[in-house]
């Protein structure tokens, strides 16, 4: 029996789960139960497709993330090749100021990480139910948060403060940035790609159901789009993006909005959702011959543009762009929109490569072999990097 890594990537009604081999990090299988609450469903499959299990539950079967973990941990064994399981690695959103990297959780880092779900609190409480649900169901298991702020905790002073009151500043109100792991694994991947750029000054842009942008100097994060939470910066599936903050107080004075219900107009109504009034999947938009389908990507493509600038200005200069995640690594149509309204910035765009398919985990250029900023897309791998993470911490003595 060799050792084998478990990656879990927990939401509010579903759990996204991996392995992979704990030394050459061969991925094993991948999956996910969805539907959590009632009428749950779950999946795994091989690395190359091949469904391995499948399991649907009666729609009055109550699961919730422990019973989903328990199936999985009676489930998964058969089909791991002959490896076991010897540690798990978490995403967890949010790692507020003092989570600067990956820890081995305990009981004193799970107390700490309960009092940050305030900033992130859609996120970060489905982060973390797993973790307690494993550590009651395989108290063996060395359990490793992995966190989308870390890779930004590098930022320059400037580029993570709100003008507020410096108390508020110290409390924790500041720019954290998210998407780190997903940035950090293509800073990873830079170097195998594009030497200039991963010396260079590099915008990556993370774009699927989340989007944001990020500007790396010699592979490090020096600015990003989002700020306190993950609310802000480009306009997402339904996620308001940036917003005038007098907006908001506007909603509650006029519209005689709480709390609560601004949260779920800006976190779920908002975004291409609330703007195209049909859909969030970008897919759906790109098909659609509605006007205001037209004008939901018309303001994507825009507030891409306008924030590619605004990092270009903070690395000074400007030397590749990287499209990622599942927008960037599948919607040839946004990519060409952006290029061309970039090109003052000198990126020129091959129209033929930028119509190949992404072959999996390889790196696609698609501007000019000429062109003097390099625009690529390079599809992001979250979960390796964490599994990675969670290997190195557990192998490290004591």
């Amino acid at each position: 029996m060799t050792d084998a890594i478990a990656v879990v990537n927990a939401g509010s009604s579903s759990l996204k789960f991996s392995v992979f081999t704990s030394k050459a990090f061969k991925p094993l299988l991948h999956g996910q139960v969805e539907g959590l609450g009632n009428g749950a469903h779950a999946i795994a499959k091989a690395h190359d497709g091949h469904v391995l299990l499948e399991q649907r539950w009666a729609p009055d079967a109550h699961m919730d993330h422990e019973a989903a973990l328990a199936y999985l941990l009676q489930a998964l064994p058969p089909h791991l090749q002959g490896h076991h399981l010897v540690a798990v690695g978490h995403r967890i959103v949010h790692g507020g100021v003092h989570f600067h990297e990956p820890v081995l959780l305990n009981e004193a880092v799970l107390a700490e990480l309960h009092t940050l779900i305030p900033l992130a609190p859609l996120h970060e409480p489905h982060n973390l139910s797993p973790v307690a649900a494993l550590h009651k169901l395989a108290p063996h298991l060395p359990q490793v948060a992995c966190f989308d702020t870390a890779f930004h905790a590098g930022n320059p002073e400037v580029a993570v403060r709100f003008a507020l009151p410096y108390e508020l500043h110290e409390a924790g109100v500041r720019r954290y940035g998210f998407h780190g792991l997903s940035y950090e694994y293509i800073a990873s991947r830079l170097p195998h790609v594009d030497a200039h750029a991963a010396k260079g000054r590099t915008v990556v842009m993370h774009l699927g159901n989340g989007a944001s942008m990020c500007a790396l100097q010699a592979g490090r994060s020096i600015a990003s789009s989002m700020g306190f939470t993950a609310l802000d910066g480009l306009p997402m599936g339904t996620r308001c993006g940036s917003i005038d903050a007098g907006v908001l107080l506007w909603l509650m004075d006029e519209r005689g909005l709480n709390a609560r219900q601004i949260e779920h107009l800006l976190y779920s109504e908002s975004g291409l959702l609330g703007v195209s009034g049909l859909s969030s999947d970008m897919r759906t938009l790109l098909e659609s011959d509605s006007a205001r389908a037209r004008e939901a990507v018309d303001l994507y493509v825009y507030r891409i543009g306008r924030e590619l600038g605004s990092l270009s200005a903070a690395l000074g200069g400007l030397d590749a762009i990287v499209f990622t995640a599942g927008i960037g690594e599948h919607a040839a149509p946004i990519r060409e929109r952006v290029l061309r309204d970039a090109a003052w910035l000198g990126v020129e765009l091959d129209d033929a490569a930028n119509l190949l398919p992404v072959a999996d985990g390889q790196a696609l250029r698609i501007s000019k072999a000429d062109s003097r900023v390099a625009a690529w897309v390079i599809p992001t791998n979250e979960e390796l990097m964490i599994a990675r993470h969670t290997a190195r911490l557990v192998a490290r003595p004591a």
